[in-house]
């Protein structure tokens, strides 16, 4: 029994007792420690960790660029009618003009996908009242206006993931059927490379009423990306587009790395059938497709580069 002296109290000091139950806990905590590391080991062993997902915009890589489309995806609403509802404020055509694009902003907000002849109404409309005016006044005022109703309507989930190419040291474009002017402005404006965009024709510095080409729409925009790719050196396979719309399904199909924005019906189910990427940042499908409720009515008023109006056209 003389081993077990060190449990009578009457043979130790309570000083040696304190001790000795200091030392005993200590060791039974090492004995836990080490028993649960043990037991931790085993089960990662048993369960190995599922491989990560690769880092991606893979930051250095110089041969790759993202390339987004602006309208529902960078920002709310279409930039053809922001720039039209400044157009209006400013005179460039009368109030009456404006019922046709109060239904077209309003059907755009609503459905929230592009109405080809309502784009095209839009654009011949902007074509015809930006006739004869200097480039350089419409950018001036195009710069304000962006500041007035287009600012506001950053997506804040697509300029991180726009930012986020760009931190990576990747250039990032905007490629849209809005004027490149417009488009120029919005980029420039969130520290983005540069746009591509429909382009009017000017002559000595005045627009003559007429586009170089046809809009940046669909297939023209793949066409764009392209181009610009091989000038600029780029592999699209390792490239990144984002687009709301099935219209840009081409220039989706173009790269590596396609991401559907805030997605219409048919690009949803073609992302979904590809496996691509999608992101949402509306709240609720409802509101999602108004894109700001509130806006279907006095705001759509104030409508679109269509602003121009079929009127006005028509008149002229």
């Amino acid at each position: 029994m003389a081993a077990l002296g060190w449990l009578t109290p009457r043979r130790r000091s309570a000083t040696a007792r304190s001790v000795l139950a200091g030392e005993a806990s200590a060791e039974a905590a090492r004995k836990s420690s080490q028993e649960m590391e043990a037991l931790e080991d085993l089960a990662a062993a048993a369960s190995p960790e599922e491989p990560q997902e690769p880092e991606f915009p893979v930051v250095g890589d110089d041969k790759a660029a993202a390339f987004f489309d602006l309208d529902n995806t960078v920002m709310q609403g279409a930039a053809i009618f922001h720039f039209g509802r400044g157009l209006y404020k400013r005179k460039f055509f009368e109030r009456q003009e404006l019922a046709r694009f109060a239904w077209q902003q309003a059907w755009f907000r609503l459905a929230g996908v592009e109405d080809p002849e309502h784009m095209q109404d839009a654009r011949d409309s902007a074509l015809s009242i930006v006739k004869g005016h200097r480039v350089a006044e419409l950018m001036s005022i195009g710069e304000e206006i962006y500041d007035e109703y287009m600012a506001e309507r950053i997506w804040p989930g697509t300029r991180a993931l726009a930012q986020a190419h760009l931190d990576a040291g990747q250039k990032v474009w905007l490629v849209t059927a809005a004027p490149v002017e417009t488009a120029t402005i919005i980029a420039q404006r969130l520290g983005l490379t540069g746009a591509l965009g429909t382009v009017a024709e000017s002559v000595d510095g005045v627009y003559t009423g007429k586009l170089v080409g046809e809009p940046l729409h669909g297939p023209a925009k793949a066409e764009a990306v392209r181009a610009l790719a091989a000038a600029e050196g780029l592999d699209l396979a390792r490239c990144a587009a984002y687009s709301d719309s099935h219209n840009d399904i081409p220039m989706l199909s173009l790269v590596g790395h396609p991401y559907a924005i805030n997605p219409d019906a048919k690009l949803r189910k073609h992302a979904r059938e590809r496996d691509w990427r999608l992101r949402d940042y509306r709240t609720g499908r409802k509101a999602a497709k108004v894109g700001i409720p509130a806006a279907a009515g006095v705001g759509a008023i104030a409508g679109g580069t269509a602003a121009a109006i079929a009127l006005h056209r028509r008149r002229h």
